[in-house]
């Protein structure tokens, strides 16, 4: 993994955590990179283990919105366990 796709993977997974707090609310540029980050993989692991394909032809456009689902289910399951 070069650099430039270093970088591609961040902002891909701070547009998704900036998304995913217009559900869930939140804010910080940090939150927003964490879940976002997490949140790709969490959301690559459960809709590829769910077989669950998202239909959509622009490969930017998925990895968005994969890491956003999988962002949202990172912030509401670090809610619930901190209560």
């Amino acid at each position: 993994m070069n650099a430039q796709n270093i970088v591609i993977a961040l902002v891909i997974g701070l547009v998704a955590g900036w998304l995913a707090s217009f559900v869930v609310g939140g804010s910080g540029l940090i939150r927003y990179l964490i879940s976002g980050v997490i949140g790709s993989f969490v959301g690559s692991f459960l809709l590829s283990k769910a077989g669950i394909n998202l239909g959509i032809g622009n490969e930017i456009a998925r990895d968005i919105v994969t890491a956003t689902i999988g962002a949202i289910i990172v912030v509401l399951l670090a809610r619930f366990i901190a209560g």
